[in-house]
């Protein structure tokens, strides 16, 4: 391949995953809503979570839709329309939803805020079911996991500042040590900004070099991962209905975990939901620290340079979020003793050793021991235990991605799409941890046991899928090399 060849495909990955900002961007903001919409409007938890399950639940509309329309026209969608093309209309599709934000933020209306997130959800919907499958083929897909990993790491600089721009939006003065008060109609402001910037990346997509037509994953010369015995449907693949399953609980636990800090560090440690942004913000730099870490091995680094960016690169993350804070005005102190939880980060990813499996049960199981510590200590302790849990999180969405669409063949564009659907676990089950928060059933803090669960159904596909994909010829431990 020529220097040139390797250049485009560099520009064109990296204008790809500059769409992965805007959907941490709004995730993340959502859990500053959750708080300000609770107590201006004096919903009960689990009614505040509808702001989660209305963003997440769209998705799963997204695409049922995608795959009807798919089905009755004959033909996959993004391989009539393009992919670039199908992102830029996921993006043009949330320019619309951010509009509602307008009526919504001058009447205080819950169920027109709702709606609007819903619709960026639809159009999130159908960028991830294109952007996903596109990072994983667009170089040597024994990396797919962790050019999926740089992917997210840029999603994780919008998780960062998103908290800190919305709850400045909100707030007004962002400073610790002032005492704000709440303004619902000031959120449109972020919004309509952010309803721009969808307009104009969508232009930027539109004549990129992004290709429009997804490479062919049949042809086994292109590939050293093989594909399997071609079956009739996606869904005849076991790695991708236990795959749907694990989406499903992982950004399940992600999501509840976030949603429900705030009120967890309202009740047990006394913060106030003014002063909860860079909490929250840490939590989703938490994930960006992870995933620069493990998108060390997207590159072809030689041993020495690698190993020192596998102990550099979560520190220049967490740089990243002591910087926004700093300039958010906030106090740093209480983040630095974050430093040392960092390195259990960093023993867990070399542990892994690039595969995917590996690192999805040494991670799930470190996000049950983060949770269990949570819910047995109290004060600081568990609200950083719970926080820790972003770590473990970080790298579980490429991981479960990359091994349940492996050897689909295909099926690859259709199974990602369901994959996209299942992340409705967002709203579901953060509603469900937010139902059995209240005080006459498990309580905010024992509430984290579904967290356990989810974690506890993680590391059981981590084991199960490898056994699966040996089955059909695909072994991650000879194809992965020393590509991490």
């Amino acid at each position: 391949m020529t220097s040139n060849e390797n250049s485009t495909k560099t520009s064109a990955l990296l204008t790809l995953i500059s769409v992965f900002f805007f959907w941490g961007f709004v995730a993340a903001s959502n859990d500053i809503l959750i708080p300000v919409f609770k107590e201006k409007l004096n919903l009960e938890q689990w009614q505040s979570q509808m702001i989660s399950f209305a963003f997440y639940v769209a998705y799963t509309v997204g695409s049922i839709i995608y795959y009807f329309i798919s089905r009755s026209s004959g033909g996959d969608i993004l391989n009539r329309i393009g992919y670039k093309n199908g992102i830029a209309l996921g993006l043009f599709i949330s320019a619309c939803g951010t509009l509602l934000f307008i009526p919504a933020a001058n009447t205080a209306s819950f169920p027109l805020m709702i709606s609007g997130l819903f619709i960026v959800g639809l159009g999130f919907s159908l960028q991830q079911t294109a952007a996903n499958p596109l990072a994983i083929v667009m170089g040597d897909p024994r990396k797919g996991s962790q050019r999926l990993s740089l992917a997210g790491g840029v999603n994780n600089v919008g998780t960062t500042i998103g908290p800190i721009l919305i709850s400045f939006a909100i707030f007004g003065s962002i400073s610790s040590g002032s005492s704000s008060i709440a303004s619902i109609e000031s959120i449109k402001t972020p919004y309509l900004i952010l309803g721009a910037a969808f307009i104009i990346v969508a232009v930027i997509f539109k004549f990129s070099s992004i290709p429009n037509k997804i490479p062919s994953v049949n042809d086994d010369t292109k590939s050293d991962i093989p594909v399997a015995v071609e079956r009739k449907s996606a869904l005849k693949y076991p790695q991708l209905i236990l795959g749907m399953i694990a989406i499903f609980v992982y950004v399940g636990v992600e999501v509840s975990t976030a949603s429900n800090l705030p009120e967890f560090m309202k009740q047990h440690a006394g913060i106030t939901t003014d002063k909860v942004a860079p909490y929250v913000s840490l939590f989703w730099a938490s994930l960006m620290i992870g995933r620069w870490t493990s998108s060390v091995g997207a590159f072809n680094l030689k041993g020495g340079i690698k190993t020192v960016l596998n102990f550099l690169m979560p520190y220049i993350a967490f740089g990243v979020f002591l910087m926004v804070n700093k300039i958010a005005n906030h106090d740093l102190t209480p983040f630095y003793i974050y430093a040392f939880v960092i390195i259990v980060l960093i023993i867990a990813d070399i542990l892994s050793k690039g595969n995917p499996a590996r690192q999805l049960l040494i991670f799930s199981g470190l996000g049950i021991i983060a949770l269990f510590i949570g819910m047995l200590s109290s004060g600081m302790v568990s609200v950083y235990a719970f926080i820790s849990v972003g770590l473990f999180c970080s790298t579980l969405w490429p991981c479960i991605f990359t091994l349940a669409i492996a050897g689909l063949g295909k099926h690859t564009n259709e199974g990602s799409s369901f994959l996209i659907m299942m992340i409705m676990g967002g709203g579901f089950i953060s509603l469900l941890q937010g139902i059995l928060s209240s005080d006459n059933l498990l309580g905010i803090q024992w509430s984290y046991l579904v967290g356990v669960a989810c974690f506890a159904y993680l590391a059981f596909y981590a084991w199960k899928v490898i056994s699966i994909l040996k089955s059909q010829g695909i072994d991650y431990d000879t194809t992965s090399g020393s590509g991490h």
